[in-house]
């Protein structure tokens, strides 16, 4: 990060540019992690699974779904509304 940094300072608009598109995917990336651990703990209430198996669910319905794992963990948040399998 450093480096990124000096080369901004040397490097111009540019560098900054890509330092602000950086920081943006890392925003995004925050908000993500946030959201699922949320639909995590929402699934391991309903179902008794641990953290891990929480996300396993996760991953295998936003595959069956083709639905990205943030998008699906948002609407689980969101609605308390499972469409997955259940865990066997």
């Amino acid at each position: 990060m450093a480096h990124k940094v000096e080369a901004s300072l040397v490097g111009g608009e540019p560098a900054v540019a890509e330092l602000q598109l950086e920081l943006e995917h890392l925003r995004r990336a925050l908000m993500s992690r946030d959201v699922i651990g949320q639909a995590k703990g929402v699934l391991m209430e309903r179902f008794k699974v641990t953290a891990d198996e929480a996300f396993a669910l996760l991953v295998h319905a936003s595959q069956h779904a083709n639905v990205r794992v943030a998008e699906l963990s948002a609407m689980l948040a969101e609605t308390g509304e499972w469409a997955g399998p259940a865990p066997e």
